[in-house]
């Protein structure tokens, strides 16, 4: 690569004006595209230190807000504005109509039931006796690997290894508590760590890999379904029927018996959930507060359960057992993403389970609104879900 072509950098400050702005020329002299809004801010520059490279711009998302969202929750109580980054019309009315629902039911009652970050190698042996061995000794020798293992970390935890033997492999799970962090880095580091002692003790091992692919980082699993990544956290609401007539205009059998077709074609495409978009809600309040987009991948993976209640009226509930989502360190430190984790009472630290609480409470809402739209009106024949993105997300 000539110099002409090399994008410019700084041994001494990469995140100064100067270099900043020349990365901004070259774009433009290399692409021929004029950067009138991306390259537009209001922070310094060397905020970004640590969570980008090449940095020299922005994206600007539109953020919205919803609410107020009643939460009941052991981590977070009261009523809450919740930002969200999205570029669907239609969504944040969505999702506020669901929370008008909320609201006049009484809440959303959340529980974290589980905390769980992994990073999970695979040992190998030369036979599946050696194997065999090794995954007994791991559990007989759990606090010499959990000592080794928290000597890079003063936060992590590790409370757990899982272990699976296939063949002439143990392909394991190190399962870690982070605090108010996400955790990836933390556990890669301590488990490394971990790692290398085990392989020394053990010179019966071929060799290991940190990551064997069993902590499914950043997409959906069984194993994650089962047995939590990140936190596992339950949001349930029983809606009165006279509320869920009122404001989404159909009966609480009505919603059950489509959620039993709607099950069962989750089952028919081998889908990550059996919900309706989960994924829409956490994506935008991911972008919003400096979360890890890309571990929706996990933290959308669900089960959902509602019925009928023998008074007729309404009971949703959803589990979300890899909820991956910080306060604390990574993107949530940065400016824009500060000020919104700071309208929900979640910046800093101890704030990690407030914040999944209010994001499960979230998707909530938006199960419950797209519930009721969905549905075609008998007399008109007309479709609330198709309507809406007609007059409030179409681009004219």
């Amino acid at each position: 690569m000539s110099d002409k072509n090399r994008i410019p950098r700084s041994g001494e400050d990469d995140f100064s004006s100067e270099i900043v702005e020349q990365r901004q020329r070259f774009i433009e002299e290399q692409t021929g595209a004029t950067l009138d809004h991306t390259k537009q801010f209001s922070f310094d520059p060397h905020e970004m230190e640590s969570n980008i490279e090449n940095f020299w711009g922005v994206a600007q998302i539109p953020i919205g807000v919803a609410g107020p969202l009643l939460v009941n929750g052991e981590h977070a109580q009261g009523e809450f504005y919740v930002p969200m980054a999205t570029v669907e019309g239609t969504m944040l009315a969505s999702y506020n109509r669901g929370m008008k629902v909320i609201r006049e039911a009484g809440g959303v009652l959340t529980t974290v039931s589980e905390e769980s970050m992994q990073r999970s190698p695979v040992f190998i042996f030369r036979n599946a006796r050696q194997a065999r061995d090794f995954q007994l000794w791991l559990k007989d020798n759990f606090e010499a690997i959990k000592a080794k293992a928290e000597t890079s970390t003063s936060v992590g935890k590790l409370h757990d290894i899982e272990s699976y033997h296939v063949h002439s492999m143990v392909f394991t799970r190190f399962d870690y508590s982070t605090g108010d962090a996400a955790g990836q880095n933390m556990v890669s580091r301590a488990t490394f760590i971990a790692s290398e002692w085990i392989h020394e003790q053990r010179p019966e091992m071929l060799h290991y890999m940190l990551s064997g692919n069993f902590d499914t980082e950043k997409k959906t699993s069984s194993v994650n379904l089962l047995k939590t990544r990140g936190k596992r956290v339950t949001a349930e609401i029983t809606v009165p029927r006279e509320i869920l007539m009122k404001h989404l205009r159909v009966a609480p059998e009505q919603i059950a018996y489509g959620q039993q077709i709607s099950t069962l074609s989750a089952i028919l495409t081998n889908s990550s959930n059996n919900a309706n978009h989960p994924a829409n809600g956490l994506a935008a309040l991911y972008l919003a507060t400096g979360q890890d987009v890309a571990n929706i991948g996990e933290s959308n993976q669900c089960t959902t359960y509602q019925r009928a209640t023998s008074k007729g009226d309404f009971y949703f509930s959803i589990t979300l057992p890899a909820l991956i989502m910080a306060t604390y360190g990574g993107g949530t430190a940065l400016p824009t993403q500060r000020e919104c984790l700071r309208m929900m009472g979640c910046e800093g630290k101890g704030k990690a389970l407030k914040l999944c609480e209010i994001a499960a409470a979230l998707v909530v809402a938006g199960e419950l609104s797209l519930s009721g739209a969905a549905r075609v009106d008998k007399k008109t024949r007309t479709n609330e879900w198709v309507d809406a993105h007609e007059r409030l997300g179409r681009n004219r």
